[in-house]
């Protein structure tokens, strides 16, 4: 398997001193996903969990539903002189019967920030192809418990304390415990990453569980918080907005600015279950 750090001679200056010292940086490689033996993407990612991230990404695409959908995973000899293996091209063998996605060049994955689409035409595509619904999802997260979730990834990230370089999800239940977690150089890797450990475990859809990510909460991670049956995305940082206009069509709840004991909710409110003492009226939006 390939390296997921490095260490590097650099000259780190501090305070007008200068000096040589050692650094450890996170890897990052491509992986060549194959799709019954035809290349179907590339991805930029920290080596280690690819089997995981190539089933995530299918769901997240909504090729398979998991892991009766795929018939077999294996890594592929890379592109060396001598013909051994990169870790660095695998091909995900669907199970019989399963449709294969349409692989031309002109093929845009909904995942990828420059697929071409916008606005409605992105919330219908992700309407089209989710396999759950979690509008009904009866999970309810305790405010407080939610507000404990940052520093219980942050904990649990290994890479991260080395290198300061990764990206974190993580999977929580209202209880807070964490059923796993993801780093990677990639937002999306992550998550893809995690939601392929579900489907391989055969636990899709997830319902009552909460997806906590590291960074922002863009479209692309609410689309794959709803292909895997998540009824929670939480961000400690900002939502955009066509996020927001997902969740609420769908029934997701949003929060982000997950800091400390504040948050903001931006869709889904009823899942979140704050104190009757500190709890006020929120009016709708206009």
């Amino acid at each position: 398997m390939g390296r997921v750090t490095v260490r590097e001679k650099i000259l780190r200056v501090r305070d007008g001193s200068a000096g040589d010292r050692v650094d450890t940086l996170v890897v990052e490689e491509p992986l060549e996903i194959r799709l019954n033996g035809r290349a179907l993407t590339v991805t930029m990612r920290t080596p280690g969990h690819d089997f995981d991230l190539a089933a995530g990404f299918l769901v997240s695409e909504g090729v398979v539903s998991g892991a009766a959908d795929i018939a077999a995973i294996r890594y592929c000899a890379g592109a060396t002189e001598d013909g051994s293996n990169t870790y660095n091209v695998l091909d995900v063998a669907l199970a019989p019967g399963v449709a294969v996605p349409d692989m031309s060049l002109e093929r845009n994955f909904y995942t990828t920030s420059s697929c071409g689409l916008c606005g409605k035409a992105s919330l219908d595509a992700v309407r089209t192809i989710a396999h759950w619904s979690v509008a009904d999802d009866p999970a309810r997260f305790p405010a407080e418990t939610l507000a404990a979730l940052p520093d219980r990834l942050r904990e649990s990230q290994r890479v991260f304390d080395r290198t300061g370089g990764l990206h974190a999800a993580g999977l929580f239940t209202p209880e807070g415990e964490l059923l796993a977690l993801r780093e990677d150089v990639g937002r999306h890797n992550a998550v893809d990453k995690l939601v392929g450990w579900a489907a391989r475990e055969g636990r899709l859809p997830l319902r009552e569980t909460a997806l906590l990510v590291s960074g922002r909460a863009s479209f692309e991670l609410a689309q794959k918080a709803l292909m895997a049956g998540i009824p929670m995305l939480a961000a400690v940082s900002a939502p955009s907005s066509l996020a927001v206009d997902l969740a609420a069509e769908s029934g997701l709840s949003l929060v982000g600015f997950l800091r400390g004991s504040s948050m903001n909710v931006y869709t889904g409110r009823h899942r979140v279950l704050l104190e009757e003492a500190s709890a006020t009226p929120m009016a709708a939006p206009g």
